[in-house]
C-alpha cells in the first residue's frame, strides 16, 4: 500500500482524524485538481502523495467498519453482536 507516511512510518496526524466521509472528500478534491492537469508539477506530486495517504485512510475505515458489520451475526435469540478483536 503506497502512502505518504512521516519519517516515523506513521500516517500524518491531520489525516488520521479524519472521518471516511471527510478523507473521501478531500480525495475526490484531489483527483479532479490532478485530472484537470493545471497545477504545477511539484504541487501535483504533493496532491498525489497527500492522495495515496487519504486512499489508504479510507481503506482501513472501510476494513474497520466491515469488522464491525461481520461481528453481527444471527443467533436463537435474532441478531447479536459478536467481540470484534
Amino acid at each position: 500500500m503506497a502512502s505518504k507516511r512521516t519519517e516515523a512510518g506513521e500516517m500524518p496526524a491531520d489525516i488520521e482524524t479524519l472521518t471516511f466521509e471527510q478523507a473521501l472528500s478531500e480525495l475526490e478534491g484531489i483527483v479532479k485538481a490532478l485530472e484537470s492537469g493545471q497545477g504545477a508539477l511539484e504541487a501535483s506530486v504533493a496532491a498525489y502523495q497527500r492522495g495515496a495517504a487519504l486512499r489508504a485512510h479510507c481503506e482501513r475505515k472501510l476494513a474497520e467498519a466491515e469488522q464491525k458489520v461481520q461481528a453481527i451475526v444471527e443467533g436463537p435469540a435474532g441478531l447479536t453482536l459478536r467481540d470484534v478483536e
